[in-house]
């Protein structure tokens, strides 16, 4: 294995949201995903993920799971308006409080698409601005556009616009459970969108259907080049992905045998 695949491994692996929203998940499975959240590679490097994601009912879980073996730097992210990405503020804000009241870190709060693929775009603004507006301080806004849902590139890009106008902090592909999740086109429109907007410093997350190192390093070299350098670190970018972790530890040598987080993207 080439030395640069190794780095690109690494990178990969740091960059990650290992995800459990099956909603069959145990205690026992946060746990598991807590052990996954690190690997130990060949010539003794400890590596971490940069999230674990997992519904809201289990942060306390993995926030304890986590700092347990040492993983305090391991953010907590958690779903809000999920899957469905329903048009009631009251209710996404509700779940986002909740969220924010059970210690996440970051909130993936999806977009609502229905109401904007009818044209109704105020909600999908004031939906954002709200949960925004709840998150407040304690916790980053990521906003799932479900892109295969959006389909066109008219809509992604504009629903990309939107939801960065409105203060999502990362904009994100996709919940993983629709039938067309992250696509390198739904990509490229979603990135060239951050890069035009000159506010502030926004991120980009891919989810749903990354599988393996190949997979991950597409999307790593398209935010290297639309987004640049600096934003190739987990302040910016993550990938939205679990079955990819296998792919990582082989690449990298882990010396542990890890059980495969189950229900992940």
């Amino acid at each position: 294995m080439s030395t640069a695949t190794q780095a690109t491994a690494t990178l990969a692996f740091s960059l990650l949201d290992l995800t459990s929203l099956t909603d069959n998940e145990t205690i026992a499975d946060i746990e598991q995903l807590a052990e996954n959240a690190s690997l130990t590679t060949a010539n003794g490097e400890r590596l971490q993920v940069a999230a674990l994601c997992v519904y809201p009912r289990f942060i306390p879980y993995a926030r304890k799971a986590l700092d347990q073996r040492g993983l305090e730097r391991v953010r907590i992210a958690t779903v809000s308006n999920f899957p469905h990405g329903g048009s009631d503020i009251d209710i996404a804000v509700a779940e986002t409080k909740a969220c924010v009241a059970y210690g996440a870190d970051e909130v993936d709060v999806v977009f609502p698409y229905h109401a904007f693929l009818a044209g109704d775009k105020q909600t999908a603004s004031l939906l954002i601005k709200a949960c925004k507006a709840t998150c407040g301080t304690h916790a980053l806004l990521k906003v799932i556009l479900e892109t295969g849902e959006l389909a066109t590139p008219q809509a992604i890009a504009e629903a990309s616009e939107l939801a960065l106008a409105a203060g999502a902090d990362f904009i994100k592909t996709s919940t993983g459970k629709a039938t067309v999740n992250a696509t390198t086109e739904a990509a490229h429109l979603m990135l060239q969108a951050i890069a035009g907007y000159g506010q502030r410093p926004a991120g980009f997350k891919p989810a749903g259907g990354i599988k393996n190192l190949t997979d991950a390093t597409v999307y790593i070299e398209k935010v290297r080049a639309l987004l640049g350098e600096e934003a190739v670190s987990p302040a910016r970018f993550r990938i939205g992905a679990s079955s990819v972790r296998t792919d990582l530890a082989q690449v990298l040598g882990e010396t542990r045998t890890s059980t495969q987080p189950q229900g992940g993207y």
